[in-house]
């Protein structure tokens, strides 16, 4: 199966605040909010939802297609997707713009404060998706994800017009967007994915209850964090899926992003959602227990074996033929 992930493609600078930003919070005054925080730590590192789904994917054996704008200084980043497996040659470099950036301060709860510049990312709208696809023979799948707002409606806009079946992911746009815009990136997708606050934001923008948009796409996956994760298809009962379970929690910075690479891997390797779902919750973990969106490693027989202390053994080996990491 053939997958094209449009999303964003960015470097995270990571910080860490020994301390709780609610504490610094006055919720009467939060209309005239100036706060600061003393970091402890810098990390930079990459990152981008587009990105970081797709070296998810690639770590489990995958071949995604990545679809983005970057700008010049994307070298070695590219270099680094490439060598693990990451088609980037539909990758549009800006010739005057620099590659996106993600700053985020995580304190001591997880909680978070981040702020994006877009860049080279704006244009991420002149990149046409019937070309990738007559590069590669055809798409089964194209994620739509946090992007440039104008470049997300019109991809999903030419996978309705070509018949290209299209998943919708617009998380982090959905506290910019406004109903007219996030309704058109919903409606006639075959997933939907969100949080549980993203879900709720969806509904209240769109004027949608969550009864109206299951008309309106095919499945809606709902990750919960701690609590795991629901799959809601259309004329099926709910599947819950609890959580793989970490061994530390680090950053969760691109968790959502880890979670979406194995769903779409078992998705590619034909699996059924709930499955699909516990790989998706596996390869959270793995990015939930290190600093930074992209610097874990696999190692297929831990994995499995993870996998099946917390889902059972025909969990694992039902997932077994269809990942193949780059260690054993």
């Amino acid at each position: 199966m053939k997958i094209a992930l449009a999303a964003s493609i960015a470097t995270d600078h990571l910080m860490t605040f020994n301390g709780r930003f609610a504490d610094s919070l006055v919720l009467e005054k939060l209309d005239r909010i100036s706060v600061s925080f003393l970091a402890d730590d810098l990390q930079i590192r990459r990152g981008g939802v587009g990105a970081n789904i797709a070296f998810g994917m690639a770590m489990l054996g995958q071949k995604p297609i990545l679809l983005g704008a970057v700008g010049d200084d994307f070298a070695d980043y590219r270099s680094w997707l490439e060598r693990h497996g990451v088609d980037c040659t539909s990758v549009l470099v800006s010739s005057t713009k620099h590659t996106a950036r993600f700053v985020c301060t995580t304190d001591n709860d997880m909680a978070q404060m981040a702020t994006f510049y877009a860049g080279a990312m704006s244009e991420a709208r002149m990149i046409e998706i019937k070309p990738v696809a007559d590069r590669v023979g055809g798409l089964d799948y194209v994620l739509i994800g946090a992007d440039d707002p104008v470049a997300m409606v019109r991809h999903t806009q030419e996978c309705r017009v070509r018949g290209i079946r299209f998943i919708a992911d617009p998380s982090q746009q959905l506290a910019f967007a406004d109903g007219e815009t996030i309704r058109p990136l919903v409606d006639g997708a075959d997933y939907l994915f969100t949080n549980e606050y993203e879900a709720q934001l969806c509904e209240t923008k769109t004027g949608w209850s969550a009864e109206e948009i299951a008309e309106r796409v095919t499945t809606r996956v709902i990750t919960k964090g701690k609590d795991g994760a629901v799959v809601m298809s259309r004329g099926e009962d709910p599947i819950e899926v609890p959580a793989a379970g970490e061994t530390r929690r680090v950053d969760p910075t691109g968790v959502g992003d880890a979670f979406r690479a194995g769903f779409l891997t078992g998705l590619s390797a034909g699996l059924g959602h709930e499955r699909c779902a516990q790989l998706g919750s596996m390869l959270a973990t793995y990015v939930l227990e290190t600093v930074g969106t992209q610097e874990y490693t696999i190692a297929k027989g831990a994995f499995l074996a993870r996998l099946g202390a917390a889902y059972g053994a025909e969990a694992a080996a039902e997932i077994e033929p269809h990942i193949s990491c780059a260690r054993p």
